[in-house]
């Protein structure tokens, strides 16, 4: 019995009429009739009362009609399902993400990916650059949004988007009124930084700022998260550099204050390299929404 010859027998069973049934089906009667007196010897009964010309079920079709209706149902449910799955439609993605990440990017991804599929479950998760990476590794996230990371070997990086670094100061700094500062301006001052353990890329950016003069900066306190930087150099404890996108966060008693020759910053979007491409992956709809995203952010 073949799935083909259920769909024959709905048919006939819907229209009582051979020739109405070839016609729904775009086949000529002969074949039609054949598979249906197939069906019945496959099955041992007879499943239409052909008799006086008229076509009519016989019990045993009337109950294979009336189960058909679930199973093909079913079956065609199935297939549709695993369509969605084949085109990333269904299941689940994990994704990691820098704070920074959620002034500029996250926040339309994830109305654009939930949009668009909204059969995903999509998991977001909070972490640093270096606690995405041991996620990636031990496959609690599948993406991770990082800044200024350097792949590691066995991931694949996506460049998403770039943007300048700044100085955060207070409103009554020294430096707080200039439209531009040099880096030599910025060594002696008390300066908020990140741990480099969890955050080597954008550790290294500072580096970067600060050139010959990195050794020499005056490092008073570590933090782990923009905002909370932002708090601390409210509270009078220094400057810090930061991504400019904390415009968005920036409270009225802060400036943010171009750096000459600031290094761009860049936010990527990190996979297992073992992960890329897979069919049916909701991780490559989801990097695709960020590639979108990201390219109208750019203008």
């Amino acid at each position: 019995m073949e799935l083909r010859q259920l769909r024959y027998f709905e048919a006939v069973a819907d229209e009582l009429h051979f020739g109405r049934a070839a016609q729904r089906l775009h086949m000529s009667q002969p074949p039609l009739s054949a598979q249906i007196a197939r069906l019945e010897k496959e099955l041992g009964v007879s499943l239409f009362d052909r008799a006086n010309r008229q076509v009519r079920l016989t019990p045993a079709g009337l109950h294979l009609q009336q189960r058909l209706r679930s199973i093909l149902g079913d079956i065609d449910d199935t297939v549709q399902e695993l369509r969605e799955y084949a085109r990333g439609a269904v299941g689940r993605v994990s994704v990691g993400f820098v704070s920074s990440a959620n002034y500029v990017l996250l926040p339309q991804v994830a109305s654009l990916f939930s949009q668009r599929y909204p059969q995903v479950a999509l998991s977001l998760y909070p972490l640093t650059s270096h606690e995405q990476v041991d996620g990636l590794r031990s496959g609690h996230i599948d993406i991770g949004i990082v800044r200024d990371e350097a792949p590691a070997e066995g991931f694949t990086s996506t460049a998403l988007y770039s943007e300048e670094l700044m100085v955060c100061v207070p409103e009554d700094h020294r430096l707080a009124q200039q439209s531009m500062v040099h880096p030599s301006e910025l060594v002696d001052e008390p300066l908020i930084t990140y741990p480099r353990r969890l955050m080597p890329g954008f550790s290294h950016k500072w580096e970067e700022v600060f050139g010959h003069d990195a050794g020499h900066m005056n490092v008073v306190r570590e933090v782990i998260h923009h905002e909370t930087s932002l708090g601390f150099v409210a509270g009078g404890w220094g400057v810090s550099i930061l991504p400019e996108s904390v415009r968005f966060l920036l409270p009225a008693s802060l400036r943010l204050v171009r750096i000459e020759g600031s290094p761009k910053s860049w936010l990527n979007a990190v996979r297992r390299a073992e992960d890329v491409p897979q069919v049916g992956d909701p991780a490559d709809r989801f990097v695709e929404c960020l590639l979108e995203v990201a390219e109208s952010e750019r203008g």
